[in-house]
Formats: structure tokens, C-alpha cells, sequence
């Protein structure tokens, strides 16, 4: 089935962009290797989307019908959109990409169901702020536990060390459980994948972007848009895989990066405002807003096409 092959061009694009981010802050701290991380993270995506992708595939079912050559065309705009913001160094969402070009799609061909799409709207917006408030009060709770036991330098230092694997471990399984199905979840229908072939093939490509070029968006989120250290960051890794992992509980794909970003921007607000690199969160707000109305625009193009080819 060759439609396929866009849906592994899309895990590998949110491999680049939104896996990385489970572990970017521990990197950027300096607490864990890339390579460490890469593996780590790669293996628990690919665990997480073979035991719970699932739940959102189904959400995306219910989204709008899909056959193959349509299906193709949704994640082939989704993963050239996100492949750009990966290159421009830009934190975006996957699932907006994705929705961005089945809306489209679903519009065009009357089958959209708006339903499903408030309720995934909704739950985009409450991915950042869900984030910075989990984070405040991770802060807050962990931070009066470490005063209790006081640790010496040397255990304080090799605990958080492993905290921050540990953290990363289970924020990559909760990338792999949410956002699989944005990988392969349009493909799993009658005479294509089963839901169970879509999650590892997915989660299999996402760990492949991860492993070619996911260092420089990793970068920018961990070092760039606040200053953080070893504590602070496993704090915000913390909430973001908390946050991700509740969503994928209740099935609708959302975002490790505007986790991670509401994360980290809490981490800000409790240090100060002015910690926070304005120009920086600009950028990566310009990539929210831009990316499902890029890869809307590219399914328009690559849906007249296909409509000129008569595949569709």
C-alpha cells in the first residue's frame, strides 16, 4: 500500500519535532545524554503506542472517513508541515497538523464531524495551561519533599539524575500512546491497517525521527525559552507527561510540545517573568497558529491534484 509511505514520512516528521521534547529540558540541562535519551525515548514511544494508541485512532475515525488516497493526502500535508517547522526550529503540534488537513478534507467532502472536532479543539486548548498548572503544583509539592529529606550534593545531584530518565521514560510512553494515532490513525479502516499494525508502525517511525534530527527543536525548548536546571527541569518533564498521558486516556491526540512549552512556561512564571525569552515564545506561538492553516493548505493543493488525476 503505497499511501503508506506518507504516514511513515509523518512519524518521522513528529519524531524530529514533538518526541524530543519528553526529554529536551533534561538535555539541554545537561543531566542526560542525547544519545541516552534518544534511545530511551524510542523505546518507550514504540511501548506506549502498542498499549494504548489505540484510543486515539478511534477519535480520529469518528473525525471524518477516510479512504486510502484520502488518507495520503492527510498526512503527507501534515508531515511536510511539521517537517518545516522541524527545520525553522519551531515546537508545533502534530495534531494540529493533522486536524488542520482532515478538516479540510472533511469539509470538502461534507463528511466532518463537528462534534469530535470541538472536543478535540477543546482539548488542545487545555493542553498548555493544563501543563503550567500541574507544573505549579509539582513545584510547590516536590520541592517541600526534598527540603524534608535534605539529601547531600552527591545524592541530590545522582537522584535527580535518574528522576529526569525516569520522567522522560514515562513522558516518551505517553507520547507513543497519545500521538500514534496521528501517524497511522487515518489509515486504519476497511482493507488497511488494523489498529494494532498502525500503533507499532507508527510508534516505529516516530522513533526514527527522533533518533535523525531531533536535536535542535530539543534544544530550543529546554534552553531557549527559560533558563532551567536539573530540578526544574524534571519538575516540567513531569508535567508534561502527566498532562499528555491524561489526554491519551481519554483519547484525543494532543501535543508533547505545547505540553512541554506550557511546562517550562511555568517554570517561569513561579521564577519570575522575566526569565521567560519573549522573542522565543513568539516564534513558537507563530507555529501554533500557523501550522493547521499550512497543512490545510497544503491538503487543498494535494486534494485538486488528485481530483485532476481522478484518484479521489
Amino acid at each position: 500500500m503505497w499511501q503508506l509511505s506518507s504516514g511513515i514520512f509523518l512519524g518521522w516528521s513528529l519524531g524530529t519535532n514533538d518526541a524530543a521534547n519528553v526529554f529536551g529540558t533534561a538535555v539541554a540541562a545537561r543531566m542526560v545524554r542525547f544519545w541516552t535519551a534518544a534511545t530511551l525515548c524510542s523505546v518507550f514511544v514504540v511501548l506506549g503506542a502498542a498499549l494504548e494508541g489505540h484510543r486515539g485512532i478511534e477519535t480520529y475515525r469518528q473525525l471524518s472517513p477516510l479512504t486510502a488516497n484520502m488518507a495520503f493526502i492527510v498526512a503527507l500535508a501534515a508531515g511536510l508541515t511539521v517537517a518545516l517547522m522541524s527545520f525553522l526550529r519551531l515546537p508545533v503540534s502534530s495534531s494540529q497538523a493533522v486536524v488542520g488537513a482532515l478538516v479540510l478534507v472533511g469539509f470538502w467532502r461534507s463528511q466532518l464531524d463537528t462534534s469530535s472536532l470541538v472536543k478535540v479543539v477543546l482539548c488542545w486548548l487545555g493542553t498548555p495551561f493544563g501543563a503550567m498548572l500541574v507544573v505549579v503544583v509539582l513545584y510547590y509539592l516536590i520541592g517541600k519533599l526534598m527540603n524534608l529529606l535534605s539529601p547531600t550534593m552527591f545524592f541530590y545531584d545522582r537522584g535527580l539524575r535518574w528522576c529526569l530518565i525516569i520522567a522522560g521514560c514515562y513522558g516518551s510512553y505517553a507520547l507513543g500512546a497519545n500521538n500514534v494515532a496521528n501517524v497511522t490513525g487515518p489509515f486504519v479502516g476497511p482493507d488497511m491497517l488494523t489498529p494494532m499494525t498502525a500503533c507499532l508502525l507508527g510508534g516505529s517511525a516516530i522513533a526514527l525521527g527522533v533518533f535523525t534530527y531531533s536535536s535542535k527543536v530539543m534544544l530550543t525548548v529546554g534552553r531557549e525559552l527559560v533558563q532551567l536546571d536539573a530540578f526544574t527541569a524534571f519538575v516540567a518533564i513531569l508535567a508534561e507527561a502527566i498532562t499528555v498521558h491524561f489526554y491519551a486516556q481519554i483519547g484525543v491526540p494532543v501535543s508533547t510540545s505545547q505540553a512541554i512549552v506550557g511546562a517550562v512556561l511555568g517554570i517561569g512564571l513561579i521564577k519570575g517573568v522575566r526569565t521567560i525569552d519573549r522573542k522565543t515564545l513568539a516564534r513558537i506561538l507563530f507555529g501554533w497558529l500557523g501550522t493547521p492553516t499550512i497543512s490545510a493548505a497544503i491538503a487543498l493543493g494535494l486534494y485538486q491534484l488528485f481530483l485532476h488525476l481522478q484518484l479521489v
